[in-house]
């Protein structure tokens, strides 16, 4: 991994249009970092109710697998 003084070294070596878009990247990785350590929202049990419909007969053996 690269230290302060490197990371700092490189980036004084390059234009300032260049070093706007380091910032602007930079910008984005902390957003992408506090997004990513909200936890996700669970679904609410029942959510999909109504949503699909599973057939009568659903456990009847298949006729395909008969002998």
């Amino acid at each position: 991994m690269l230290n302060y003084w490197e990371v700092y070294n490189k980036l004084q070596a390059l234009s300032a249009s260049y070093q706007a878009e380091v910032e602007d990247f930079i910008d984005f990785l902390i957003a992408k970092q506090a997004q990513g350590n909200q936890p996700g929202k669970r679904p609410v049990f029942g959510s999909a109710r109504g949503q699909f419909e599973m057939s009568p007969d659903f456990d009847k053996p298949l006729d395909d697998f008969g002998d």
